[in-house]
């Protein structure tokens, strides 16, 4: 068995595995490889990076596949709709920083008015939080200290 990162011409990336290399080009040949995402027939060998072990004292480090061609219309509007909505809810939200976990809890616990408020926290403040019953959510796009914008 022999499997090929394959790609479209949509640039719809996928595996295939083949008996052999023969058999892919033979099934290639006879227009029978095709893009599960798309059906496209015109399909070829994607690049592949080579399989060489780590070294034993090395951290793997992840790594992303870049895609052929655009971004697809409906992605591209789901992202704007979304970006547009965070904006909308910070408009009237105040920056806190690194003191988000404690004016949070201040907020619960009936110790300060409660406000609209982001800022940073650990994913164990995060967690803990919500441990608490305290209502947190992550921003989906990230968003610069108002003393680091232009």
């Amino acid at each position: 068995m022999i499997v090929f990162d394959l790609c479209c011409s949509e640039g719809h990336r996928f595996e295939g595995w083949f008996g052999s290399s023969g058999d892919y080009s033979s099934q290639q040949g006879r227009g029978l490889v095709t893009c599960p995402a798309c059906g496209s027939s015109q399909v070829d060998k994607a690049p592949m990076a080579p399989a060489v072990p780590a070294k034993g004292n090395t951290r793997a480090e992840q790594s992303t596949q870049m895609v052929r061609g655009e971004m697809p219309a409906e992605v591209k509007q789901a992202l704007k709709a979304l970006a547009e909505a965070q904006a909308k809810a910070l408009e009237k939200s105040t920056w806190v920083g690194a003191d988000f976990a404690e004016k949070a809890r201040s907020m619960h616990y009936g110790e300060a008015d409660e406000a609209p408020i982001h800022g940073q926290a650990s994913k164990e403040e995060a967690e803990e939080m919500l441990a608490e019953g305290i209502a947190v959510a992550p921003l989906l796009f990230p968003v610069a200290p108002p003393e680091e914008l232009n």
